[in-house]
């Protein structure tokens, strides 16, 4: 670019950059320019990758942002998933729900099966996936979920906590069964599943069968409701396998530890096609 018109033209370009906030394009239009002069690429090329590479900023900084509001303890993928390591676990089945149909059908999931056999690794996963392809997400353990809507409740603000909690597409609720519900958490946690029931898609992880839901809940009538809403439209994912975590100890631990107790859910009312016979589910967690 030689002369003082070529120059003020190109002074103009990043002058707009700047206003339209293009951070990306201001930063590599020099290098764009002295390959449309050593004639590697035409204009049409140059602006089209001015462009692609800030609108691949922006998309980047989007997900980062929307992760961050998602409040996941860490970003987990399918790729990073050993689908060898539990052989009861259907890949494809898992692969089908990353297309995302059950948010759009306000379906829940359910991931079933012992500690550490990767039930939040694929929750996570497929959070991360609602994530990038644009879906309000927000994942939260049962045992906080509860403790917030205590809190609200108490404040005298719990319709509207509630009226939050439903505004996301995917609610991701984890680690049911681990830590004893609060009393009156149970009737809590009723309220926001009614309130999201056949609105909004949910993903719930659990290394309890569906049979012991009463004594987790501390109240069987509630934990009837909640399973007459929860399995309505539902996908249930059963796995039956060791922990990865423990994988490199599995010699120190007893085998019936190690493999955990079956499940065996009811059936379930469910829209669409049948369940895959099998088992599935997995997160290192």
């Amino acid at each position: 670019m030689n002369g003082a018109a070529p120059s003020a033209r190109v002074d103009s370009i990043r002058r707009s950059l700047v206003s339209l906030k293009m951070p990306r394009a201001l930063e590599i239009l020099d290098a764009t320019l002295r390959r449309i002069e050593q004639g590697q690429i035409d204009g049409i090329e140059a602006l089209d990758e001015l462009l692609g590479e800030e609108l691949s900023l922006r998309e980047n900084r989007r997900i980062k942002a929307a992760l961050r509001m998602a409040r996941l303890p860490v970003v987990k993928t399918l790729a990073g998933y050993d689908f060898s390591f539990q052989p009861s676990l259907d890949r494809n089945r898992i692969l089908a729900l990353a297309g995302l149909d059950f948010i759009e059908r306000a379906e829940v999931v359910h991931l079933l099966g012992p500690p550490g056999t990767g039930k939040s690794h694929i929750a996570t996963a497929l959070a991360v996936e609602a994530v990038r392809a644009g879906k309000a997400v927000y994942f939260i353990p049962l045992a906080d979920l509860i403790a917030q809507l205590a809190k609200a409740e108490r404040e005298g603000t719990l319709r509207e906590k509630i009226r939050f909690l439903t505004r996301a597409s995917l609610l991701v609720v984890d680690e049911i069964g681990y830590l004893p519900v609060t009393p009156g958490g149970a009737n809590l946690f009723f309220q926001l599943v009614n309130a999201r029931y056949e609105k909004g898609a949910m993903i719930l992880t659990s290394n309890r069968g569906f049979a012991e839901w009463g004594e987790v809940f501390g109240d069987p009538v509630v934990a009837t409701a909640l399973l007459d809403r929860l399995l309505h439209h539902a996908v249930v994912i059963q796995i039956e396998g060791s922990s990865y975590r423990m994988r490199e100890h599995a010699g120190l631990v007893p085998e019936n530890v190690r493999s955990g107790a079956a499940f065996n859910p009811p059936p379930q009312k469910r829209r669409g096609r049948p369940p895959v016979k099998g088992k599935t589910d997995l997160e290192y967690g």
